[in-house]
């Protein structure tokens, strides 16, 4: 059942975001969405003891989610123009290593978090390790982005409890 459900949301996945309907495109999709959950389709549903109705819920809730997440590629993207091309550019750069602790139990939504974080612009994620994740930020801006706040959104996306 669990993996019918990784492929069913892999392909929804290959279908939206290839826009592609023709044949070739379609069957290409199902192949790979089949060989993706054939090796790791038990990462959707790790923690099989949540229903399929709370399930569905926590997918229904990663739309909005997903919406912001583009919303603050946006402004991070509009950072890195404005470093990019500002006269004194190269002097508001401050690249660091910063370590963010986080309060997030499961592995999938620190990946999640760490995935995020990584798709924003300006930041990457290193390594995760434990509760901590180790991000470089590519100015003190984007290092002070991490404050927590896409943290305690992924946790209410997963019904954790909000980060302290």
């Amino acid at each position: 059942m669990y993996h019918i459900l990784s492929f069913i949301f892999l392909f929804a996945l290959w279908v939206v975001f290839s826009g592609r309907l023709d044949a070739f495109h379609l069957t290409m999709g199902a192949l790979s969405s089949a060989f993706v959950t054939a090796f790791s389709g038990n990462l959707f549903f790790e923690n099989r003891s949540c229903s399929l109705r709370s399930r569905s819920a926590e997918c229904l809730r990663f739309i909005p989610y997903s919406f912001w997440l583009l919303y603050q590629i946006l402004l991070s993207n509009l950072h890195v123009l404005y470093l990019a091309l500002h006269p004194r550019g190269r002097d508001l750069w401050d690249p660091k290593i910063i370590r963010v602790r986080t309060n997030l139990r499961s592995d999938f939504a620190k990946v999640v978090l760490a995935n995020s974080i990584t798709l924003t612009p300006g930041t990457v994620t290193l390594k995760v390790e434990g509760d901590s994740l180790y991000v470089h930020a590519i100015s003190s801006k984007a290092a002070k982005s991490l404050d927590g706040h896409m943290e305690a959104r992924i946790a209410r996306l997963f019904n954790e409890k909000e980060a302290g």
